[in-house]
Formats: structure tokens, sequence, C-alpha cells
């Protein structure tokens, strides 16, 4: 049966200049479906951010846990989660390092990522602070190429971690993708105004679910252009398009608001 015949009016998608604090508050509080700054990069940086992406030592998800290939560099925490939701931090930290190490060396210049913390934090009025764990800084920012689409799923840190990771405490949970590169057709994101609940494992798919999980769900989809920056709660069931032609390609980074009003990042 549909979960709801309803339209929320409050869930819908904007156009802005630029990220405010309003937004960043309207969707922490689930008054806002998502924000999208058009040309948020430049063709300048664009095209400099694609100029060294071959030098960042990509690779492909696992097929059994990833069906459709995902390209990708930089580690993210759930990759790296045991079975009881624990991190496995020796893994992990190995990896975030080395990833640290290489990222300087590809020398991108302009950094998107460090553009995108830089604007977040002015739009917020306090700089945009690193995820840490025991002290420790977390990795932040990474690049993913999705050309054959992804699956519906959502992203939640105290979810996959329910005993708690990171040292700051989390109230929500954004998401943050700028694009260097969009396929002509296709690659559209889409997201659903709904949040796991149990009986969703009924439709469980690899790392996701399947599409009648959300069939009768309110949805906003928006097809990225070159240079678009979106923000988004991904803890709303979320899912990629696939292309059928071009390259889709995006750095992204989590951002937490935490009980102290402070905004944090990590991958």
């Amino acid at each position: 049966m549909p979960r709801t015949t309803a339209l929320d009016p409050l869930f819908t998608s904007v156009d802005s200049a630029a990220f405010t604090d309003r937004h960043l508050a309207n969707l922490a509080a689930g008054t806002l479906a998502a924000v999208r700054v058009p040309d948020f990069l430049d063709r300048s940086t664009r095209t400099s951010a694609l100029a060294a992406l071959h030098r960042l030592p990509t690779a492909d998800y696992h097929p059994a846990r990833v069906p459709t290939p995902i390209v990708r560099f930089g580690p993210a925490l759930n990759d790296y989660r045991d079975s009881p939701g624990t991190l496995n931090a020796r893994r992990y930290w190995h990896d975030a390092e080395t990833a640290r190490t290489a990222w300087h060396r590809a020398g991108l210049r302009p950094d998107p990522i460090a553009i995108a913390l830089a604007r977040l934090g002015s739009a917020w009025g306090a700089a945009v602070a690193p995820a840490t764990i025991c002290g420790r800084a977390v990795f932040g920012g990474t690049l993913r190429e999705i050309n054959a689409g992804a699956l519906v799923h959502y992203d939640s840190i105290t979810r996959e971690f329910p005993a708690g990771l990171f040292d700051q405490e989390v109230v929500a949970q954004l998401a943050f993708n700028v694009w260097v590169s969009v396929p002509d057709t296709g690659g559209a994101t889409t997201v659903w105004r709904h949040r796991w609940e149990p009986a969703d494992e009924l439709h469980r798919e690899a790392y996701g679910y399947r599409p009648e999980t959300v069939e009768h769900c309110q949805r906003v989809s928006l097809r990225p252009q070159p240079g678009d920056a979106l923000l988004f709660d991904p803890a709303n069931f979320h899912a990629v398009e696939p292309n059928p032609g071009g390259r889709r390609i995006a750095f992204s980074v989590f951002l937490a608001l935490t009980t102290t009003g402070q905004l944090i990042a990590w991958s």
C-alpha cells in the first residue's frame, strides 16, 4: 500500500546563487529537500581538476558489494565498518594516510574540496572542522565517477556506527557533491522523502534497496550541469540514474551539524 497520498510542501529543492546558513539549517531540520548552486566551480577550476584526475589512484568498488561500476578515490568510513558497527581502525587509518598523501601529490590547484569547505564555512559563520576520532582528523573528500548509476540507498553515520564514532556528537548529516564532468543525458540524482525503517530490509539489494522501497514516496530529481554543487540530507533514500554516454564525475564530502553548532566534515 502507498506510504502516503499527501505531498509535503516543504520537501522541495531550490536553486541559489550561493549556500546560506538558512539552507544548512533547513536541510538539517528536514524542511528542505535539496539545495543546488549552479556554477559553483567555474570552467577554469573544473578544467584544472579534470587535468589532475589521472594523478589520483582511483579504483573500482568490489563488484560483489557494488554491482554497478563506480570508480572512486578516497576512503569512506562505511567501507571500514565491521559487522558489530565498529571501525576497523588499522585498515582505515592506513588507507586514510595513503589517500591524504596521494591527494597532496596530485596537486589539485585549485582544490575543489578546499573551495567547498571554505564557502560552506563562510555561509555558516564558522570554519568547517574535520571530524575526529580520539583526537585524530579523519580523511575528508572523495572522488566518484558514477556512469552506470547507483542503487537506492541512504547514508547515516549514526546508524552505521550506532555506538558513536566521532569525538563530536552529530545532530544531522548532509551530503555535498560538486560536478566537474557530466553527461549530456541521464545521471540525475533523486532524493526521496523516506528514511530507513525495518520493513525496508525486505527489499535489500547489495549495498542498497530495490526501487519498490520508495515507489510511492515523494521525491525530487536534479540532473547536474558542469560546476553545479548540491547539498541534501543523505539519510533520505537517494539514487543516481544511469547515463548512456559521457562521464559523470563529482567531488564529494559529508558534513554534520554537531550539538555545539559546529560543522564537521568527513568522507
